[in-house]
């Protein structure tokens, strides 16, 4: 039988499938049945000794605890987010059923549909058990370049952030303010995820790498990126219902940008470009938003 197994048959979960199968035999499972060559049911799946999650962020605990069952299997989490109603990171949510030796994060710069297309990229593993980060990393094919760390917080920290901050980028190139306005909106975008980071202890050299500036780079100025679709479309006055509806996939910046701004209110941190997304996904006028940013003194 397979020794690994991922959880979810969207398209970054697809796509991890297709990667691990290069060297493995990987099996995939979904709550629908899907026309792939290893899919299995839930149960085979969760007898694996390597699982990777590719759920939505915001739908995590409800799953695991309806589904999960801790037979002590490794724990690769491909998600990234925070859970709006509780304001917990990933991690935490998955040491309510596993132990911390089991679990680690995903991150780096990784659009689907490329990662799909085999061609090259490279991700970070970060993990409380360097052992067990090690073991995913040999799963991965040649054309992703794996690296191994232990700053699980500042890893999701960046996951999550990068989403929302991709959100004003749309905003910002759906309004045709220019490379310099992109640009800005980025470098002081990466200022303040890391600020937030700051406060709960995250490694600065982690937001300057692959979890960071790399998969922030890219998902705040590219349209594979569905974050910054979802700006794009804001910038038009789209009603966000629409947009979701549209999009057809799970954006998840939408959510995360609630769950950062409620963080940072509870904890005076400073996150003037997540609250103004925030603002913009209520409703406010996408131009007097930008007119705040540009008032914001730091």
């Amino acid at each position: 039988m397979s020794k690994i197994a991922v959880i979810g048959a969207g398209k970054w979960g697809n796509a991890l499938y297709h990667a691990f199968n290069v060297k493995n035999t990987c099996l995939i499972t979904s709550r629908s049945q899907r026309n792939l060559t290893h899919f299995v049911d839930l149960d085979t799946a969760l007898k694996c000794d390597y699982l990777v999650f590719a759920l939505s962020s915001q739908g995590i605990h409800k799953w695991l605890k309806e589904h999960f069952k801790n037979q002590g299997q490794k724990i690769l989490i491909a998600s990234k987010g925070i859970e709006t109603s509780t304001c917990k990171f990933l991690d935490e949510i998955f040491l309510e059923f596993v132990s911390q030796d089991q679990v680690c994060v995903l991150s780096g710069p990784s659009f689907a549909a490329e990662v799909e297309e085999k061609l090259p990229c490279a991700l970070v593993i970060s993990g409380f058990n360097l052992k067990i980060c090690e073991e995913f990393a040999a799963f991965f094919p040649d054309f992703i370049k794996t690296y191994v760390g232990n700053d699980v917080r500042g890893a999701e920290i960046c996951g999550a952030y990068k989403n929302v901050l991709a959100i004003a980028s749309g905003v910002s190139d759906g309004l045709n303010l220019g490379n310099n306005a992109r640009a800005s909106l980025i470098s002081r975008g990466l200022i303040e995820m890391h600020r937030f980071g700051n406060f709960f202890g995250a490694k600065e050299e982690t937001f300057l790498g692959l979890s960071g500036a790399g998969d922030l780079f890219l998902t705040a100025s590219s349209q594979l990126s569905r974050n910054y679709r979802v700006g794009l479309a804001l910038s038009k006055n789209q009603k966000l219902d629409d947009i979701l509806k549209d999009l057809g996939e799970v954006a998840e910046g939408v959510k995360t940008a609630y769950a950062i701004e409620k963080i940072a209110l509870k904890n005076q941190i400073y996150t003037p470009i997540v609250r103004e997304v925030v603002q913009i996904l209520q409703g406010k006028d996408v131009k007097k938003a930008v007119q705040e940013l540009l008032k914001a003194k730091k």
